[in-house]
């Protein structure tokens, strides 16, 4: 009998902690440093493919993404020779995805074909806004010329390419943001990652907004406006939402993020990366050090996670809700019931399609455009009873 985490998959997250700058609006744990030894964390990256391997051996590996940080300032002979030593551990499906996060600021022509000579088939750039102003705004160190000018090298020597921008901005409305997504539909290779602004807390955004200095957020009404009009031109231009936030043409979702919410196992390597691994009848929530220090030093002594969680059959339940319901396909209800022991509430259900937040199709439950844009309530209301 197949384990439930072949349902999503299985991948690899490589997380580079690093930056030329921290975005005021980031809570993801990257770290500005003048000094960094590539060589060391490139042992130390080849030491926990290794262990990892030991545990996963023969999985067939469909996904590996760098992440951070901006891994764009990895050497790339560090880049290969990680990409090398996971062929060696885990053979690959036949369109296996790798990924590396890139920012404009740190694109150079010939790093990139050495990314791509090394191995990695897909970038990820964090464009964030396509004018100087927002950009200002938002702490990023590129200008928008600088930013189409690394998107043109990417697109000359990748495939596949997706960019991010930030939306929901201070001051921005309807026709801004329609102007700009437009000229973004217009530049899109195959993926699009639109996010609103959400102000986080231990972020500068979040200090400011606090102290009552962050001015010119739109109210709910205008957010919403602004995530119905997105999901609705991109849908128009062949890139439809296939989850919350994200976007592609036909075959081109991200593979990586797929195994994530399709609740698939995953390794998490470096500093503050999560994992789910399913080890024999046990499924076990990792975590490493966040600090990148402490990290790289716990490496060589095999310390490098925190205790690991071994989650229970409700709590894998519920982070399959968690995780799939972001998804245009849904989640299968038997899929549910087999991690939870029991079926999910008809009568939340009944009452989420009755009020247009969700609909049933066949075995699968599926988030409305309306439940979308109250997607915790609706998991909360499913998770009640």
């Amino acid at each position: 009998m197949a384990e439930d985490w072949e349902n999503g998959g299985f991948g690899l997250y490589i997380h580079w902690p690093y930056c030329e700058a921290k975005c005021p609006y980031c809570d993801f744990n990257s770290h500005v440093s003048r000094r960094i030894d590539q060589q060391a964390w490139r042992m130390a990256y080849l030491s926990e493919l290794r262990r990892l391997a030991a545990e996963t051996s023969g999985r067939v590996l469909h996904s590996v993404f760098f992440g951070g940080g901006t891994p764009s300032l990895m050497d790339p002979d560090t880049v290969a020779e990680v990409i090398a030593e996971i062929g060696r551990f885990w053979p690959a499906a036949n369109d296996l995805e790798i990924t590396l996060e890139a920012n404009p600021g740190s694109v150079e022509a010939a790093r990139f074909r050495a990314y791509r000579d090394g191995g990695v088939n897909r970038i990820s750039m964090g464009i964030q806004a396509l004018n100087d102003d927002d950009l200002r705004r938002l702490g990023r160190i590129h200008t928008a010329s600088e930013a189409m000018k690394a998107f043109d090298i990417a697109r000359s020597t990748f495939e596949r390419v997706s960019f991010d921008l930030i939306y929901a901005r201070q001051g921005q409305n309807l026709a801004d943001w329609r102007s700009e997504l437009t000229r973004a539909l217009d530049m899109a290779v195959d993926h699009l990652s639109l996010y609103q602004l959400t102000i986080e807390q231990g972020t500068a955004f979040g200090d400011r907004y606090n102290a009552g200095k962050l001015k010119g957020l739109p109210d709910d009404d205008l957010s919403a406006d602004l995530y119905a009009m997105t999901r609705d031109i991109c849908g128009e231009n062949g890139m439809p939402a296939y989850e919350v936030s994200n976007h592609a043409r036909d075959g081109a979702q991200s593979r990586h993020n797929l195994v994530y919410w399709r609740y698939g196992d995953y390794a998490g390597i470096g500093p503050g990366a999560h994992g789910r691994l399913t080890r024999g009848p046990d499924r076990l929530a990792t975590e490493c050090w966040s600090n990148p220090d402490k990290w790289l030093n716990a490496v060589a002594p095999g310390t490098s996670e925190k205790p690991r969680q071994v989650l229970t059959r409700s709590d894998q339940a519920s982070e399959l809700l968690l995780m799939g319901l972001r998804l245009r396909e849904g989640v299968s209800l038997s899929r549910y019931a087999a991690l939870a022991g029991q079926e999910l509430s008809q009568a939340a259900i009944a009452e989420l399609t009755e009020i247009g937040m969700l609909r049933m199709a066949q075995d699968r439950i599926i988030v409305s455009d309306q439940g979308f844009m109250v997607l915790n309530a609706v998991i909360s209301r499913l998770l009640s009873d």
